[in-house]
């Protein structure tokens, strides 16, 4: 005879894995706040996943390594520091994302950041990394601004644009890694007077 299983003997499901994204969350806070703890070369990808709570399986299927990882979380603070403002004046958008890039540089993480831009001029593989997740992300959101500038008429269009990016976001950067000038509103805002003078119409 075959007996039906009420409700209650159904098998109740097994409860899911947390999401995706909250797992990639809890990685990226994890690596900035070891980051800051311990530095880029002590940090181990096992402390991540154990301060995370993330398998380290679960960390490698998503990064390569724990450089790949770190370039990623500091990409997440930049984005929230420098987005695309998009006001409409292409003078007012550089000097917005500038601000927002020297105010990531000056801050705690920007000191942990040069240090990651120093491994890279011995690792080639953490270059590879910087130059195509971190670096080549952020010129492309400086390029939309400047395409824009130029299709308002704002802009030369006698100028290479790669160049002019150079000349708005490269003085930042030394100054991360120089130390010889401050990383500050003030400073933003003279950088980008001074290219728009040679930049625009």
């Amino acid at each position: 005879m075959t007996v039906s299983r009420t409700r209650q003997d159904q098998p109740r499901p097994r409860p899911g894995r947390p999401r995706s994204e909250e797992s990639r969350t809890a990685v990226l806070r994890a690596t900035s706040e070891l980051m800051h703890e311990v530095g880029m070369r002590a940090m181990t990808t096992e402390a991540i996943a154990s301060r995370s709570g993330a398998s380290k399986a679960t960390i490698y299927k998503w990064w390569p390594n724990k450089y790949a990882v770190a370039i990623e979380a500091f990409l997440s603070e930049i984005i929230a520091e420098a987005a695309d403002p998009d006001t409409g004046s292409a003078r007012e958008d550089f000097r917005i994302v500038l601000r927002g890039v020297t105010h990531f540089y000056a801050s705690p993480s920007g000191r942990v950041f040069a240090q990651l831009v120093g491994e890279a001029q011995f690792d080639p593989q953490v270059a590879v990394e910087l130059r195509d997740r971190f670096v080549g992300s952020r010129r492309k959101l400086v390029r939309e601004v400047w395409d824009r500038g130029v299709a308002r008429g704002e802009l030369r269009t006698d100028v290479d644009p790669e160049a002019a990016i150079d000349l708005v976001f490269g003085p930042a950067m030394y100054r991360l890694v120089a130390g010889h000038a401050p990383l500050d509103d003030v400073a933003a805002d003279a950088i980008v007077d001074a290219a728009m003078r040679g930049l625009a119409h």
